[in-house]
């Protein structure tokens, strides 16, 4: 079962709002076994519109619309759906209710004609109800094919694809299923893992697909299976899972199946071990406790931190010597072992984190050269360190700092 995601929208051509949408649809319809075919973007033209409908018609078995719905006059794609479907708008009494209803709620102004008309709706249209908002869904049906128009706002959408669209979906179609099994490596550069496993890649059985998908500091490995028995497919990927995993432990942290990234997996480790956290940062400026602090949960592992980004406050605020930072520079192993055991002496932790460097573009008060980090882990054992020459680029050095900080920090977990 074949599906398009088409999204309307001037602002999302120029770049002045980023799709999230089509990311949010296009996972939910793989959830349930609908392959996406394509995505397309189309500005606010009627016959732009026409043509993308009647292309995606010729290639898919299913439709998603979003975007156009608006009371503007630039809204224009319930009249271009009802041209296209050869259709008149007629005004839905209770979507016309539920526009009341939210103005007697939430709104203070006065209900204007353009905020009535959002209840006109195709005449052949099956209406889903926002109850969000006063743009209501469509679900329209033509020459077999399905077509689904939501609102562009985010939340609104999500909300009636979830419990609208993906049930009538399921009630109208059987879709085979689908098994993404993702494996979570750092550590490792995408080519350096596809020559490890490159034989066990030749010889993957034809039903089941790799793809390698890397990003900053890490690389995720995407087995992906469909058809319509669930178990084969299950014990195929379980049994391919099995023979890889001997070729990349070193760098394996776990499933995105169950994790989503690397601090949850330290997230959840800690929480179990009943272990806390705590962070001190110069060259990170407090990204490496965003990347916990994000999450909900936070709380039941993670101390606290502090950014000592000059060297006045890696002095006063974690009292590291003013002795050891003049004889070894504040970007040294020297100093970022200080920084690590104080602020875990600071917080009562069981882990103490700690990074100094140069991200760049001048040297700052060290004269290392740019690029250069300093990573601290310390426990009740004792403290490690390691030193990584980043780049010149100031951002992705401090990216890469913040990916580096968490590998250490989950292999040190692990010991432990």
């Amino acid at each position: 079962m074949l599906a398009e995601i088409i999204t309307i929208g001037d602002e999302l051509l120029i770049g002045q709002v980023i799709d999230t949408n089509s990311a949010f649809i296009a996972q939910s319809l793989n959830n349930i076994g609908a392959s996406i075919y394509q995505i397309t973007s189309v500005q606010d033209d009627r016959a732009h519109i026409l043509q993308a409908f009647k292309d995606a018609e010729s290639r898919v078995d299913i439709i998603i619309i979003t975007g156009g719905l608006g009371p503007t006059k630039d809204d224009i794609t319930k009249k271009t759906i009802a041209e296209y479907f050869d259709d008149t708008l007629v005004r839905d009494a209770a979507v016309t209710q539920n526009i009341e209803d939210i103005w007697k709620k939430y709104v203070r102004q006065t209900l204007l004609q353009v905020n009535k008309d959002q209840a006109l709706v195709p005449s052949k249209a099956t209406v889903l109800m926002n109850e969000l908002g006063t743009a209501p869904g469509m679900w329209l049906e033509k020459n077999n094919k399905v077509f689904v128009s939501l609102p562009g706002v985010p939340f609104e959408m999500k909300k009636l694809i979830t419990n609208k669209v993906i049930p009538k979906l399921k009630e109208k179609y059987k879709f085979p299923f689908i098994l993404h099994k993702t494996l979570l490596t750092y550590g490792l550069g995408e080519s350096t893992l596809a020559s490890r496993i490159e034989a066990w890649e030749d010889n993957l059985p034809e039903t089941i697909r790799l793809a390698y998908l890397p990003r900053l500091g890490s690389v995720r490995l995407r087995l992906s299976s469909k058809g319509f028995n669930e178990t084969e497919i299950r014990q195929n990927i379980d049994a391919e899972i099995e023979k890889v995993l001997p070729l990349i432990e070193d760098a394996f942290v776990g499933f995105e199946d169950e994790e989503k990234s690397l601090e949850a997996i330290i997230a959840k480790r800690l929480t179990e071990s009943g272990k806390t956290l705590a962070i001190a940062e110069s060259c990170t400026g407090g990204n490496v406790a965003e990347q916990f602090t994000q999450n909900a949960g936070a709380s039941a592992y993670f101390n606290g931190g502090v950014v000592t980004y000059a060297t006045a406050s890696k002095i006063k605020v974690l009292g590291v010597s003013k002795s050891l930072i003049d004889k070894h520079s504040v970007v040294s192993t020297e100093v970022v072992e200080a920084m690590a055991k104080n602020v875990r002496e600071l917080f009562n932790s069981d882990y103490g984190v700690a990074t100094t460097g140069n991200a760049g573009p001048s040297k700052g008060d060290s004269d290392e050269d740019v690029g250069t980090v300093f990573i601290a882990i310390a426990t009740k054992d004792g403290v490690i360190s390691e030193s990584f020459m980043l780049g010149s680029a100031r951002k992705r050095v401090i990216k890469k700092a913040v990916n580096k900080t968490l590998e250490m920090l989950e292999k040190e977990i692990l010991k432990n």
